[in-house]
């Protein structure tokens, strides 16, 4: 009887409209539950204010974590260190470059930081993930780059995914049908898939130099690597300077939460351009196809799966990636929007989560719930945040006059305002991380645009509406209304 109503349609609706009504119902809750309790929405608003002061403390010191290790790491010799290791020969890497209507000097720069890794490229092949929905100029682009290339990898081959009934166009259908033809290929060889190292990236991550030596190493030495992914951060920081001011300061918060993300190892998910087993991908039968967001969607998977074997193991050496950049201003806000409504679309990998709970009886109900409520805070803070921080403290005096005259009427305002502006003072923190990241991967920053850096800050409020919150309310409100989210590639010119 379970097992019925967890398969059914309306069970996965049900599911799926969960955090959408939470959402609009804490944006509202100081509207309608002022008139009635004032006193109780000032507690909630103090208590969810003095939670953001807690979580931003958390970031800054998970940042600065993260930094010093990848300073440690920067001055590690990872291909003579993995030299030491036994069979470290044996590893053959593959990487997976999806990519739809990207120019080609864009894809083949991405190409050449592949090339000139440190690790031997008789073990290294690249695909190069197209979509036969582009027509010629994706052919064109393919055989251009294949015979550029061709002599410096073990192989270099492209795949023209058909999209097939039940798929979604995206990355994750993109990347399933490159995936199962290096499967095969592997198979014909001969090769050992818990040999085979997949590296998926985006046409626009450009990898570090002893990426792939730093990820044999960490593979060969980790006694669980066929229940792990590896991921390194993906810093915006190619593009850095020819961007707007709004869009640079997103993609400065992006890199520095990505920063954060990298030493919380028990939470950590990949995102963007990430490595894992063939034989882990094999086992979960490669991504869904039917999915858009898919880099913690395969994860879960895994999860699933495996239960909490399943991690990601970070790789401390930052990779540098292009943030949105269209021509035109406008069209490039628009792009910067559809991109994070499309992050915020992860949402509905919790619906997900929800039912394969109830259909893996052999993990335990407190790991799974534990993965399913970092799944929901994640995409509660998201569109809730700046509507709470900035708008929810003078709501209760103004619906109720009344309560403008009590002790806690008159405080609200006051203290909301004292922790909002020392949660504000750690951004001077987050700035030296930022420039000296920039610095690391080579981004200079010439003295005359320091006060830039710094007064860009002060738009922080309107910018993370504009493109943040809002974004992230639409993807939460289509999901509630059933309206599908259309997958379109974001520009980066």
């Amino acid at each position: 009887m379970v097992k019925r109503i967890v398969q059914s349609a309306l069970f996965y609706r049900v599911a799926e409209s969960i955090i959408p009504i939470l959402t609009w119902i804490l944006i509202t809750f100081p509207v309608w539950f002022s008139p009635f309790h004032p006193a109780v929405v000032s507690y909630f608003i103090l208590a969810f204010i003095l939670y953001f002061f807690y979580k931003s403390m958390k970031t800054l010191y998970f940042a600065f974590v993260s930094y010093k290790l990848i300073n440690q790491a920067a001055k590690v010799d990872w291909s003579k260190k993995l030299s030491s290791l036994p069979h470290h020969r044996d590893i053959v890497h593959v990487f997976i470059i999806t990519n739809y209507k990207e120019s080609a000097e864009k894809l083949s720069q991405t190409i050449e930081h592949i090339s000139d890794q440190h690790y031997d490229k008789a073990k290294m092949h690249v695909v190069l993930a197209m979509e036969e929905r582009e027509g010629d100029e994706a052919r064109k682009r393919a055989k251009a780059m294949e015979e550029k290339y061709n002599q410096i990898f073990r192989s270099i081959t492209s795949v023209f995914h058909v999209l097939e009934t039940g798929e979604v166009v995206g990355k994750a259908s993109n990347e399933a049908c490159a995936a199962r033809i290096v499967a095969d290929r592997m198979k014909r060889e001969g090769i050992d898939p818990t040999h085979v190292l997949v590296t998926v990236c985006d046409a626009d991550s450009l990898l570090p130099l002893e990426y792939t030596s730093y990820l044999t190493y960490e593979y060969l030495v980790d006694k669980d690597r066929l229940y792990h992914f590896y991921w390194a951060p993906v810093l915006l920081y190619n593009n850095f300077w020819k961007l707007p001011l709004p869009i640079r300061l997103q993609s400065t918060l992006s890199s520095l939460l990505r920063l954060s993300f990298l030493s919380q190892k028990d939470d950590l998910i990949q995102i963007s351009t990430y490595s894992t087993s063939l034989k882990l991908l094999q086992a979960v039968n490669f991504w869904d196809v039917d999915i858009i967001p898919e880099d913690w969607h395969i994860w879960l998977q895994a999860f699933f799966a495996f239960g909490d074997r399943v991690k990601t193991i970070p790789i401390y050496l930052p990779i540098c990636a292009d943030a949105v950049l269209a021509k035109g201003l406008f069209r490039t806000f628009k792009s910067r929007y559809e991109q994070e409504m499309r992050w915020a679309w992860g949402a509905s990998d919790i619906p997900y989560a929800i039912k394969r709970s109830f259909e893996t009886p052999h993990i335990s109900w407190v790991v799974k719930l534990r993965k399913i409520l970092q799944l929901a805070e994640t995409h509660l803070m998201w569109p809730t945040t700046f509507f709470i921080l900035t708008l929810s403290a003078s709501i209760p005096p103004l619906v109720n006059p009344v309560f403008k005259r009590t002790v806690m009427g008159f405080l609200l305002p006051k203290l909301s305002s004292f922790i909002l502006t020392i949660s504000s003072s750690l951004l001077i923190v987050f700035l030296y991380f930022d420039y000296k990241l920039r610095k690391r991967v080579k981004v200079e920053t010439k003295l005359l645009n320091l006060p830039l850096l710094f007064v860009q800050w002060y738009f922080l409020p309107i910018i993370s509406f504009l493109f943040s919150s809002l974004p992230a309310l639409e993807a939460h409100t289509r999901m509630l209304l059933g309206k599908k989210l259309e997958y379109k590639v974001t520009e980066k010119v």
